[in-house]
């Protein structure tokens, strides 16, 4: 069952990269008592992740914080070596790049997807949420682009 509107959100512990390599860090203490826009993407570079989604966010990111978001969060089926590398390669410092290396982000939110047969294993679906003090406000899913997980769609439901 997905996550909805009004569900609070799980209560994981994920990897983001750090000045020594992978660092653990709760989903609790990124979103207790914060305002915070969380977008999730099936991979690190990957053409639409890279050319649209998370350039969007990069470039709105002082406009997003500007209506009260404490923090804007990409999050991937990827290790944080990955996302960490693609972070830096999309000048991404405004972003939390929150590693989901083994799915549990996108499987506790209900919003994984099983794209082996491209190859690609267990990953997360293109959703897009704005989280406030860990109680989900709106969800959006794309199913195909990225119209209801942009950062103009997020920035304008603000």
């Amino acid at each position: 069952m997905s996550l909805k509107v009004g569900d609070t959100f799980p209560s994981l512990t994920l990897k983001i990269l750090g000045e020594k390599g992978p660092e653990d860090l709760t989903t609790d203490s990124l979103l207790s008592g914060k305002k915070v826009v969380l977008f999730a993407v099936p991979g690190a570079f990957t053409p639409g992740c890279s050319n649209t989604h998370l350039p969007g966010f990069v470039m709105k990111a002082d406009e997003i914080k500007a209506n009260g978001v404490d923090s804007i969060i990409c999050t991937a089926v990827n290790d944080a070596f990955v996302m960490g590398a693609w972070g830096k390669a999309q000048n991404a410092d405004e972003i939390i790049m929150l590693a989901d290396g083994l799915g549990e982000l996108a499987k506790a939110a209900g919003l994984d997807q099983d794209l082996s047969a491209a190859g690609l294993g267990v990953r997360s679906q293109r959703y897009a949420m704005i989280i406030n003090d860990r109680k989900i406000e709106l969800i959006n899913v794309d199913a195909k682009g990225v119209d209801k997980t942009s950062a103009e769609t997020l920035l304008a439901a603000l």
